[in-house]
């Protein structure tokens, strides 16, 4: 967008980076979001700058010229997310008296179940065995360590990827991770994790420069980024012969999934990967349910069987 952001989304940005403790990648995310939206409106005549000005008809030909670029459901779901938001800011601000959001409904996606792996898969990757040749390396030490992280403490694959050096604390129990919201958790550390967390901060120096304040860096020394966490996930996967379609975040599905069937408390659960709703949590029970239910149709001899009424 040429020329400086409208002060009701400048505002908007500010609040959720120093109100709302929001992390850069989503005041990023909802910047590019609202700039696409403002950019649209430009073309209307009409701006951000008078968001009282906006209405749904404006919001639905967003949504309308999303679907035309073939931008997926998902996307246009999270930029209508972000349009919400900032409307409500906007009416708290009382630069608004009405939202032009409310009736506009989200794009229908379909339900994917998230892609996680059984027990023995998690093990079979985080066991992994790559060539000799670099078994032992930085790199190798790196990946394994961030496995044990996403796996052993559910965390999300931006929280592993914002820690810093300074809130590793060597031989420590758990880590203070600062999740969605900037809402403060502390994440219990495996004896597993713990040792993968001392063997990394051992080798560490071999890729990272004393200036860089990351846990985990790139080959080049600097914040590991997204793209080359999944690409690190992918060559587990590969290397223990593990189906190629789980993320980052499958680690973290799998972590809530085997405690809940191993009997965890559901709140418990809540708490350690630090869901404000307890419904979010509530559909791993779901995928939980689902997976008994599959294994008793497999297994059973009169599993799937329907009964014979005759």
């Amino acid at each position: 967008m040429n020329g400086p952001l409208p002060d009701s989304l400048e505002m908007f940005l500010a609040h959720l980076e120093f109100e709302r403790g929001s992390p850069p990648a989503t005041v990023d995310a909802y910047a590019k979001d609202l700039t696409q939206f403002h950019e649209l409106l430009q073309g209307l005549g009409l701006s951000l700058a008078a968001p009282d000005k906006v209405e749904g008809a404006h919001v639905r030909k967003f949504l309308a010229e999303l679907h035309r670029r073939g931008v997926s459901k998902t996307s246009a779901g999270r930029k209508l997310s972000a349009l919400r938001t900032f409307f409500r800011f906007c009416a708290r601000m009382r630069l608004i008296s009405r939202l032009p959001t409310d009736g506009v409904k989200n794009p229908k996606t379909e339900h994917r179940a998230p892609v996680f792996l059984n027990v023995d898969q998690a093990f079979a990757l985080l066991d992994a065995k790559v060539e000799p040749a670099v078994e032992e390396t930085a790199i190798r030490v790196r990946d394994l360590c961030l496995a044990e992280l996403l796996y052993g403490s559910g965390l999300r694959i931006s929280e592993a990827l914002g820690l810093d050096l300074a809130r590793v604390s060597r031989g420590a129990d758990s880590l203070r991770i600062f999740g969605k919201g900037g809402r403060e958790r502390l994440a219990p550390l495996t004896e597993v994790s713990k040792k993968a967390l001392e063997h990394w901060l051992a080798l560490r120096p071999q890729l990272a420069p004393t200036t860089e304040p990351a846990l985990f860096v790139g080959k080049r020394g600097k914040r590991l980024q997204r793209r080359e966490a999944q690409r690190i996930i992918q060559s587990l996967c590969l290397a223990a012969g593990l189906p190629q379609g789980l993320t980052p975040h499958g680690l973290r599905h799998s972590f809530a999934t085997h405690l809940l069937e191993a009997g965890a408390d559901l709140r418990a659960v809540q708490e350690l990967m630090g869901h404000s709703r307890l419904t979010t949590t509530q559909r791993y029970t779901h995928l939980n349910l689902a997976h008994l239910t599959a294994v008793y149709d497999k297994a059973h001899p009169k599993g799937g069987l329907k009964e014979d009424n005759e």
